[in-house]
């Protein structure tokens, strides 16, 4: 936080001044450090690009959203490192097409949504908690439909001035080893 310097007017005559001990929260101070609206803005296109990358199978993008020593905790595993990452993501976007390639129908789509975003942010560290919801249709019909929902836990790192994810964790409600417990995840 700085203290905001304003200038003072008086009778028409400009002098200088300061707002004695006052300090605003998200102003950008002038160490180069951001605020926290910027790194919140930051996380939040953090995960979109991640949700993005997913949806339309870009396994260089979805890995490129970790450190280099990521881990994606999730479904199909755990899998820690960008390359691991990259082609967990790769595989599945493969089978995922084969599996809709022997409909006469346009090839279904998926579409990941995330909301309510609680984020914490220390210094170049963070945590972040968010709902997400897929859509898709996968159905004879290529009707919209809920497929799934759950939640993310997240702890993020800002590397060189860029946010990644060093750790996500994904609950999915509809398998049972991938379902949240009674505690709320989010403080």
């Amino acid at each position: 936080m700085r203290k905001l310097l304003v200038p003072l007017v008086v009778g028409g005559a400009v002098l200088g001044g300061a707002i004695a001990g006052a300090t605003f929260a998200g102003a950008a101070s002038s160490n180069n450090k951001s605020s926290y609206a910027e790194d919140r803005a930051e996380i939040q296109n953090l995960q979109a690009r991640y949700l993005f990358a997913l949806d339309w199978g870009d396994a260089d993008t979805y890995a490129s959203t970790f450190a280099p020593n990521g881990e994606l905790d999730y479904a199909g595993g755990v899998e820690k490192g960008r390359k691991a990452i990259h082609d967990s993501i790769q595989k599945f976007h493969e089978m995922m097409m084969k599996a809709g390639a022997h409909s006469k129908l346009r090839p279904s789509a998926t579409r990941h949504n995330i909301t309510n975003m609680v984020i914490k942010v220390d210094g170049n560290h963070a945590t972040g908690r968010a709902y997400w919801v897929e859509f898709n249709d996968n159905n004879p019909d290529r009707k919209a439909e809920v497929g799934s929902y759950g939640h993310y836990e997240d702890t993020m790192e800002k590397i060189d001035g860029k946010w990644y994810f060093t750790k996500r964790v994904i609950y999915n409600e509809q398998l049972p080893k991938r379902a949240a417990g009674p505690k709320n995840p989010a403080w």
